[in-house]
């Protein structure tokens, strides 16, 4: 089968997604209003709540939640076939990413900014927020510690990326400052992706490589200078640094998609990897439920809705903009998630079926580096491009996208502390500066002490953050949607995904459970239970207020009714 195939099949999916499906959610859903006076506006301080255009707020959330997530998850996946990972990744993209991505959004902007977790307490209750928040934290310590990590890796494995992705942050900062200023922006975008892309080019003619320091590893020394930085960045205001380099990685990501795309059009290859693998290993997990939490980014991540509800819903000029922000976002992860599944299934990465189940012997012997290999073969058979050169361009968007998001990560990990500060009213957890140094002193504290001396320690954690993610993506959607039962708007949009998402990713969970505790891996198998517990709690307290919700309705339409007999 040719690979051109399942783009169309994406591409016309998507396309349907956004022009009809998120337009009838907007308007008939949400109801967005151009009109509502959103935080940005009412709490604009310059730092983290401040007007922004369209275009580079999407490329701020898109860059945010994309990472790497939307390579290694579908990358993985593939090992059960290629056709149930494309499924899941258009319908879910369509049907419920999108939903509740732009639905985070659109619920934090009318509760004045909150994070997810905290307007939890306002749309169900205070014992809900609690929960809500300690599985935020969670999934945050979990991907700051483990994208340093990734990170970290790239740079030891591919040093012709190290020099592009920190010139990256030169470019961001001075197309911030040029934004600031009201110079145009489609020019700053050519320019911003030309420099960058020269960067590409001379980090191939010229790595760089970190030397073993202070007694660790160049890995391990990686990941003190990446929290470092992180710390810093996330203290800046929104616009110095976090919005133009989102823009401009997104716009590079765009560039990226063309080429990947245009490369499947032009050399047109063979899918190599079975529609279904029936030569799964006896030790390789069970495709349901675990293929709807190995691909999240993707198809749908509650890691999106802390980054909706926690920087991008500070950032809306407008509330329509949700839309295009939210919505958008997913889509652009959809179809990175998507030319991934092509790239790891066509004959550039493996040339025929059999080397395929060579590489894909056993669940998750493929990750990014099988993406930047199959990547670059294809683009160099496509376009002529010689391979080195793109593999240096796929190994730098992935550092990128997981820069990005750690950026993010630790700002949206900052606001979780500081609401904190104001909830138990502690108002030392207020001061920015001191909940950074606890955020980033957590991961650390995570790396180093779980991974010793490598600084690995997150990777400890990592094998709960598929279930957990995807828990608290169907605990978003359970907060849209009592939300909108109580605003009396119709809920399936949101209840059904909702109900499909919480019931596979908490059967992942027990399985997950089930295998920690056979290893013995105790702590595991603590955070796992609270995960589980959690959820429960949370969807109980939830089914508890819709249900006084609908009895206080009607208890009221009695007493309506009970007045107009009376006064016949």
């Amino acid at each position: 089968m040719h690979s051109i195939m399942i783009v169309l099949f994406g591409i016309v999916g998507m396309a349907f997604g956004w022009f009809v499906y998120s337009k009838f959610i907007a308007e008939k859903i949400f109801k967005l209003d151009p009109n509502f006076v959103t935080p940005a506006h009412e709490l604009n301080d310059g730092v983290d709540f401040i007007p922004t255009n369209k275009y580079v707020l999407w490329g701020h959330h898109f860059t945010s939640v994309a990472g790497a997530a939307p390579i290694v998850g579908p990358a993985i996946a593939v090992y059960w076939g290629w056709v149930p990972a494309v499924l899941w990744v258009v319908l879910g993209t369509i049907f419920f990413a999108g939903v509740h991505d732009s639905g985070a959004m659109w619920a934090s902007n009318r509760h004045k900014g909150k994070s997810i977790g905290a307007l939890s307490e306002t749309v169900i209750g205070k014992r809900t927020r609690a929960l809500f928040m300690v599985v935020i934290f969670l999934v945050l310590l979990m991907v700051n510690s483990v994208f340093g990590v990734v990170i970290a890796n790239a740079f030891v494995d591919t040093p012709g990326a190290v020099f592009p992705a920190w010139s990256a942050i030169v470019v961001a900062l001075v197309i911030g400052q040029l934004v600031h200023r009201k110079f145009n922006l489609v020019f700053l975008s050519i320019g911003g992706v030309i420099v960058l892309y020269l960067t590409v080019y001379g980090g191939s003619v010229m790595p760089l490589e970190l030397p073993a320091m202070f007694g660790l590893a160049p890995q391990a020394n990686w990941i003190i200078i990446l929290f470092a930085y992180a710390a810093i960045a996330s203290m800046l205001p929104v616009w110095v640094l976090l919005q133009p380099r989102d823009f401009i990685n997104g716009m590079q990501l765009f560039v990226g998609l063309i080429l990947l795309y245009g490369a499947v059009l032009l050399f047109m290859p063979d899918i190599s990897a079975p529609a279904f693998n029936m030569h799964v290993n006896e030790s390789a997990p069970s495709i349901f439920p675990l293929l709807f939490v190995t691909i999240a980014c993707g198809a749908i991540s509650g890691f999106h809705g802390i980054v909706a509800s926690g920087t991008s819903s500070k950032q809306l000029d407008k509330e329509v903009d949700a839309r295009f922000v939210g919505y958008l976002g997913a889509i652009g992860e959809g179809s990175l998630a998507l030319i991934t599944i092509v790239v790891v299934s066509g004959i550039a990465f493996a040339a025929t079926t059999e080397a395929w189940h060579e590489i894909y012997s056993e669940f998750g012997s493929a990750g990014a580096g099988a993406f930047i290999q199959g990547g670059a073969n294809l683009i160099s058979s496509g376009w002529g491009l010689p391979t080195g050169i793109a593999q240096t361009l796929l190994a730098t968007m992935v550092v990128l996208f997981a820069g990005t998001t750690m950026d993010s990560g630790v700002r949206l990990q900052r606001y979780i502390i500081q609401e904190w500060g104001e909830i138990y009213k502690i108002p030392a957890l207020n001061n920015g500066i001191l909940a950074t140094l606890i955020a980033v002193g957590a991961c650390l504290l995570l790396a180093f002490g779980a991974g010793g001396i490598s600084g690995t320690g997150g990777m400890t954690i990592w094998p709960l953050f598929g279930s957990t993610n995807q828990i608290l993506a169907g605990m978003t959607l359970l907060v849209l949607t009592v939300m909108l039962i109580k605003m009396g708007r119709t809920a399936y949009y949101t209840m059904i995904p909702m109900i499909f998402v919480l019931t596979v990713s908490f059967l992942a969970g027990v399985i997950t459970l089930i295998q920690f505790f056979e290893d013995g891996n105790w702590l595991l198998v603590v955070l796992d239970i609270v995960v589980l517990v959690t959820s429960l709690l949370v969807m109980l307290e939830a089914g508890s207020v819709i249900r006084k919700h609908k009895s206080s309705n009607s208890e009221e339409i009695d007493s309506g009714r009970a007045l107009e007999s009376d006064s016949s």
